[in-house]
């Protein structure tokens, strides 16, 4: 059984999980929020788009509450990772709204149904593919803040800019000498464990 709190914590680390994402893009280029920054391509405004496609498959459509937002990029015979990346005629904006317009109907969802409510995830396997609403919406609070993470290494690696939230950034120093120090410390120190570790077979 859940407690009268239940949804108001859920809710509240989902939009906490939201805003994080959404800050990395803040200040950015267009290019800077597009351009691809490891060997399988993950970019942040990548990341918004397919987060806003997945609240609006495991908070609505699993529950027989489709949003009408037209999701050419997952469709049947779409190009494969086509979520993971914004063409050049999908604007910031455009994006950036489409994930606005998924957390209402998502919180729509949350407000409308008991947490014990029952869906099928129609992606997933037979025969495990049940959820609760409860269910649902951790399974996308943890994929939210996974990419999160991504979206803070991705943003660092971009301008060096870091940190939880706005306003918060939960950094040990705000200094970039300290950083300097601290990164050559772990640097010998990995190059020591490596040169002192048994040899391999």
């Amino acid at each position: 059984m859940t407690t009268p709190d239940a949804k108001a914590d859920l809710r509240q680390y989902l939009q906490f999980a939201r805003d994080a994402l959404l800050w990395k893009l803040e200040g950015l280029s267009e290019y800077d929020a597009r351009r691809p920054l490891t060997p399988t391509g993950t970019n942040l405004l990548g990341l918004v788009k397919h987060v806003a496609g997945m609240e609006l498959g495991y908070l609505g459509d699993i529950f027989g509450r489709p949003s009408g937002e037209p999701l050419p990029w997952l469709a049947e015979g779409a190009e494969l990772n086509a979520d993971m990346w914004a063409s050049a005629d999908e604007s910031r904006e455009f994006v950036v709204e489409l994930y606005h317009r998924a957390w209402a109907h998502a919180d729509a969802t949350i407000e409308a149904l008991v947490l014990d409510e029952t869906g099928k995830v129609p992606w997933w396997p037979d025969g495990k593919n049940e959820v609760t609403l409860h269910r649902a919406v951790v399974h996308v609070i943890a994929e939210t803040e996974r990419h999160a993470g991504h979206a803070d290494i991705v943003r660092e690696l971009i301008d060096g800019d870091t940190g939880l939230r706005q306003g918060h950034t939960n950094m040990a120093s705000n200094d970039p000498a300290w950083w300097e120090n601290y990164r050559s410390r772990l640097e010998q120190a990995a190059r020591d464990a490596d040169r002192d570790a048994a040899p391999r077979i």
